[in-house]
């Protein structure tokens, strides 16, 4: 257990490092952010921020000695970093988890080995398996990089006679792929799970998520779907948070099929967009849950207060800030971000409704100032 007054290390220093701090300050712990980019969301409400690429090993080793206990705001930072790090502290979750989640083969066939369903899928690696995989999986499918895509990025969509080697070579630049069959599906659900260094997981409830551009736009909780199916997906983010021997929270996102099944489709071994509507909805929110976890403190509870609607706030859509202020049911969350880039995460806000009601529908959306 790292007692309260320790510091926590987060590499990262996105909004989500942010929520963390701001998470962490009220349990007493101070935070330290570790980024290449100085001044980012999280460094301006941390106490300390070190600012170095994640290969610096001389910079991560004072960054070890600083810090009590060290985490991870997003999925991309280096294994070896974590590697290192762990050689003197507690890395929590550990480079496994990162490891898993870093490629979506590696992710698809660990699920699979778990006894839990995706879609069909296949390597695209090399001409040869370009079309070994075309002829596997058939069309529509999704054609996808290996690593480092997210929020729509390095992915096309194939149907008819598109050309999979001319995408691959072209759009993906030739870089180690994967080709998901397209899943007839009803709706995207996802689950926010959190296991401590003694083994207990507890989740929260399944949300729906609806994308705009391969975005999160809004998130929807709880999910509409039947009991039994809520359930099972509770307990697989359960099962792949012990598979992993992971310590933190993670998200689990699934799809619904037509016919009521649930298939994996990603593992994100941290906090995620779609348990923002945690801050206000939950007895315990997902930063604090997280933190909770990675300094050995017991789980909060994890029950919901209301319903929620959170609704990102993509680009431009920041701008409508002052009408979002002046909404007394509208819980505002900014993220410090300097410049305003389309498709660039600035902020969420959420709305919440009756505990035992579906959730709200999104109010009608301020204008845009002129």
């Amino acid at each position: 257990m790292i007692a309260p007054g320790g510091t926590l290390g987060i590499l990262g220093g996105g909004q989500l490092g942010r929520m963390l701090a701001l998470a962490a300050a009220p349990l007493g712990y101070r935070c330290h952010v570790f980024s290449p980019e100085p001044g980012g969301p999280a460094a301006q409400v941390a106490a300390a921020e070190t600012v170095a690429p994640y290969d610096d090993e001389a910079a991560l080793d004072a960054f070890g000695r600083a810090v009590d206990v060290i985490t991870v705001e997003f999925e991309n930072v280096p294994a070896a970093a974590l590697e290192r790090l762990g050689q003197r502290l507690p890395v929590r979750p550990g480079p496994r988890s990162l490891r898993v989640a870093q490629n979506r083969i590696v992710e698809k066939d660990f699920v699979r080995a778990l006894g839990l369903e995706t879609t069909p899928y296949a390597a695209v690696e090399d001409e040869a398996g370009a079309a070994a995989a075309d002829a596997e999986i058939g069309r529509p499918a999704l054609l996808k990089t290996q690593t480092l895509g997210y929020d729509g990025k390095g992915q096309v969509l194939l149907d008819g006679d598109d050309d999979l080697i001319g995408a691959w070579q072209g759009t993906l630049g030739g870089r180690p792929a994967i080709l998901e069959a397209f899943a007839p599906i009803e709706r995207e659900v996802s689950v926010v799970a959190a296991r401590t260094p003694d083994g207990t997981v507890a989740s929260f409830d399944a949300v729906e998520n609806r994308h705009v551009g391969g975005i999160l736009d809004v998130t929807l909780a709880p999910a509409a779907i039947p009991p039994a199916l809520a359930a099972a997906a509770r307990e697989g983010a359960a099962q792949v948070a012990r598979a992993l021997d992971h310590v933190g929270v993670l998200c689990v996102e699934l799809f619904v099929t037509r016919d009521g099944r649930l298939l994996v489709n990603e593992i994100a071994p941290r906090v995620h967009n779609s348990g923002h509507w945690t801050i206000e909805g939950c007895e315990t929110s997902q930063f604090a849950q997280h933190v909770r976890a990675v300094c050995g403190l017991p789980l909060g509870s994890t029950a919901r207060r209301a319903s929620a609607v959170m609704k990102n706030l993509i680009g431009a859509d920041v701008e409508r800030w002052p009408a979002l202020a002046a909404d007394p049911a509208a819980h505002l969350h900014l993220y410090g971000k300097a410049e305003t880039r389309a498709g660039r995460k600035m902020g969420h806000v959420t709305w919440l409704g009756p505990l035992d009601a579906p959730p709200p529908p999104v109010p009608d959306w301020p204008p845009a100032p002129r």
